[in-house]
């Protein structure tokens, strides 16, 4: 695996994938944000979580196309995953679009929190991995640290991040598709 460029910060995948699996060592040091979460089995989400994160950045170098993700993520956090909507009969035009945002920022903060907490498609949480030009991969804002369980019902997952605030859809979908419920937002 390579070391990538994002958000201006040199970010080795492998010291990631090898965090994913062992944690940190003793002298990297990082601006860390802990995200708490509640689970039954807060073991298995950290599992999940591992498993579903280490499955997508082996495969930046050669990202699979959409209908291959299912065989290559955990089946518990797939579950989770919303539809993927229908794809659109004719191109959508930059007034469909103009007209979308306009209705977005109509609506009050409250509802637009309610509708960005999920459940998210697989494709809508892939996209913030995408290496491609019209992905998000190259402009991650957290990378995995640590995880670990608090309580027989309780974990956390740790990531290293550019500052505060930083983005955190992407994450928090990560621990609520594998089957956590984050406890701050």
């Amino acid at each position: 695996m390579s070391q990538r460029q994002t958000c201006g910060v040199a970010i080795d995948v492998s010291d990631e994938m090898r965090r994913i699996w062992n944690g940190p060592t003793r002298d990297e040091q990082g601006f860390l944000v802990k995200v708490g979460f509640e689970a039954d089995e807060p073991l298995e989400v950290v599992k999940t979580a591992r498993e579903t994160l280490s499955a997508v950045l082996q495969r930046l170098e050669a990202w699979p196309d959409d209908a291959e993700w299912s065989g290559l993520l955990p089946a518990a956090f797939l579950s989770r995953c919303a539809p993927e909507s229908p794809e659109p009969e004719q191109e959508i035009g930059p007034e469909a679009i103009a007209e979308w945002e306009r209705q977005w920022r109509s609506l009050p903060v409250e509802e637009k929190l309610a509708l960005a907490e999920g459940p998210w498609t697989l494709s809508d949480w892939l996209y913030y991995f995408d290496p491609a030009d019209d992905g998000r991969g190259h402009d991650r804002h957290w990378w995995w640290w640590d995880a670990g369980i608090d309580a027989a019902d309780h974990g956390w997952i740790e990531v290293t991040t550019t500052g505060w605030p930083f983005e955190t859809g992407s994450l928090y979908w990560l621990i609520e598709a594998s089957g956590g419920h984050c406890t701050h937002h």
